[in-house]
């Protein structure tokens, strides 16, 4: 199935994707970032899944949450009746459940369910027994308890079995995880659970803000960051997934399941401004333990939990998203220097206390200052930049900009809520890099800023100069800057990153990659601050039209082939989308 096929449903812990046939093709646990126990996303049916519909049917008929929850509700339509399952995973307090539950509508439709359990990403093929009535599943540290209201037939390290369900009738499958030197796991009522669940995310988004013509596409976004939050600490993953191609076919597939720092201002943002405080104070919290240290030590991602070791490796048993190889796990890049999430820490812990959260302690500001002591020493060196590219650093211009972001947030604290620190010194080292990325970021000849210093390259981060307040919207450079990106990297109506590889070697990969769904909301949220309201909304709405019949987007979009690449669903893309929804709005 393609990207765009699949459903998110999660615990705030973990998430699973739900494709269009029924079958739950990926899950890692107990957290985001723990090996897949259903891995058949990234591999084959041998590598796990777990599928459950009507027999012979390959497709539902539809598919929706109910109403605004992560609780997926999908209908057959058949010659001989209709079905609906829904399926959720209940916010827990311990270890993991995953709850499916078949209710007939009208008629008798036949029901097949398979399930191929394999822990470690599809590599170990566990023992599988009977204990009780229940179904239980062991391999090394992992184990499986499966309760079942029918008969489950092994075969070829598989199990599956075939039944009725009349209009009606409902058959409840509960899946649990844990560790498996524990005992055997309490039995759930999946009855009591599906009411809990619906309580949990009634409740939270009660305290929504949100407001505005794009309502539903905000909600549903800041439904799908809460549901990519590691609730014991805050953090929130990029996405949920690992490996799914940027380019069908190509290389270019890295880990998600991590925190990236400058997700961190920009969520902080989304959050506040919606209402929950409660969630925007947890990931300050988580980022301030996660950067705490030396500042030169500062990395640009890090574990759900503030690790910092993510050794990247591939698993070549895996054969990858439609032939996509390698799979990969952890990311090479938490070893980049990339310096405009200096930015990012500062200006989140700038937003927080604007948009009305308690005011930083004196560690908070104590972490602030220290950063501002690298950055002053270490500003003009080169970087690999925010795209993590692979080939050699360079002055990248965004990231010069972020570092002058820094430093301006922290004058600003000082003016507007009474910090102490050297100020002018800290107001001469702001001019002098405003100074210098003017003169060696702007191609006078084309009126617009350049990727990096010296090149002819652009680069769709370069929308953000006016968005952080770098220059005024009205400036003739940003206005200069946002024609030239749309003359030179915009394909079929949509951005890409920058030029692709075979024009650019900027990233040191092969291969091409899809249009970056961010940098066109990037786009629609310059646009209007520009002043072109009609074309900035008429993008916008273009981009909504691409989520999937759920709404939800991956990482890049293939206009070509009018499908999803990328991890997915990725929060990068929907924090954006939210972003600037709040700016047209």
């Amino acid at each position: 199935m393609r990207i765009e096929d699949y459903a998110l449903i999660g615990d705030t812990r973990s998430a699973a994707l739900v494709g269009r046939d029924g079958s739950i093709d990926w899950l890692c646990l107990p957290r985001f970032d723990s090996p897949a126990c259903f891995a058949r996303l990234v591999g084959d049916p041998s590598n796990g899944f777990w599928r459950l519909a009507p027999a012979g049917h390959e497709r539902a008929t539809r598919r929706a949450y109910v109403m605004d929850t992560l609780i997926l509700e999908t209908v057959w339509e058949t010659a001989t009746g209709s079905v609906k399952v829904v399926d959720f995973m209940p916010p827990r307090h311990s270890d993991p459940d995953l709850v499916r539950i078949v209710e007939g509508l009208s008629g008798t439709v036949d029901m097949t369910t398979e399930i191929s359990i394999r822990f470690d990403y599809g590599r170990i093929v566990p023992w599988v027994r009977a204990v009780g009535g229940r179904l239980r599943a062991v391999g090394g540290p992992d184990s499986v308890w499966i309760d079942t209201p029918v008969p489950l037939d092994g075969d070829g390290h598989r199990h599956s079995a075939a039944f009725p369900v009349a209009a009606g009738e409902r058959r409840a499958f509960v899946f649990a995880w844990q560790p498996s030197h524990q005992p055997e796991p309490r039995r759930l009522d999946p009855g009591e659970q599906l009411a809990k669940t619906r309580m949990f995310w009634a409740e939270w988004v009660s305290r929504c803000q949100a407001t505005g013509p794009w309502r539903d596409a905000v909600v549903r976004s800041l439904i799908t960051l809460k549901g990519l939050t590691y609730s014991p600490t805050g953090g929130i993953v990029a996405a949920p997934t690992t490996s799914l191609p940027e380019h069908v076919g190509g290389v270019r597939n890295w880990d998600y399941r991590y925190c990236w720092l400058r997700d961190a201002g920009m969520t902080l943002d989304a959050l506040s401004r919606a209402g929950y405080v409660e969630e925007a104070s947890a990931w300050l919290d988580w980022l301030l333990r996660a950067v705490a240290g030396r500042p030169e030590d500062l990395q640009v991602m890090y574990g759900v939990a503030g690790e910092r070791r993510l050794p990247e490796q591939t698993l070549d048993w895996l054969s990858g998203y439609e032939g996509s190889r390698p799979v990969r796990i952890g990311n090479d890049a938490v070893t980049q220097l990339q310096l405009d999430v200096y930015g990012q820490v500062v200006g989140c812990i700038y937003q927080a206390r604007k948009h009305g959260m308690p005011p930083p302690d004196d560690y908070a500001w104590s972490t602030v200052s220290k950063l501002m002591e690298f950055i002053e020493r270490g500003w003009n060196q080169p970087d690999e930049g925010l795209w993590e590219v692979r080939g050699r650093r360079r002055h990248f211009v965004h990231s010069k900009v972020m570092m002058w972001v820094a430093v301006s947030h922290l004058i600003r604290s000082v003016e507007e809520f009474g910090r102490s620190g050297p100020v002018n010194r800290w107001r001469a080292v702001r001019d002098r890099m405003h100074t210098e990325i003017c003169a060696k970021g702007f191609d006078r000849e084309r009126g617009t800023f350049t990727q990096s210093y010296g090149s002819r390259e652009l680069d769709a981060a370069l929308l953000l100069i006016p968005i952080v307040g770098f220059l005024p919207p009205e400036d003739p450079r940003v206005v200069g800057t946002i024609d030239a990106i749309q003359r030179e990297l915009m394909t079929d109506g949509l951005l890409l990153r920058y030029p692709i590889a075979q024009h650019n070697d900027v990233d040191g990969l092969p291969g091409t990659e899809g249009v970056f769904l961010a940098s066109s909301f990037w786009l629609a949220e310059a646009l209007a601050l520009v002043g072109r309201k009609n074309e900035a909304v008429e993008l916008f709405e273009r981009l909504l039209g691409l989520a999937n019949d759920v709404g939800l987007l991956a990482e890049e979009y293939d206009p070509v082939e009018a499908r999803q690449l990328g991890n997915f669903p990725q929060a990068f893309t929907h924090i954006h989308l939210i972003h600037a929804a709040q700016a047209l709005s």
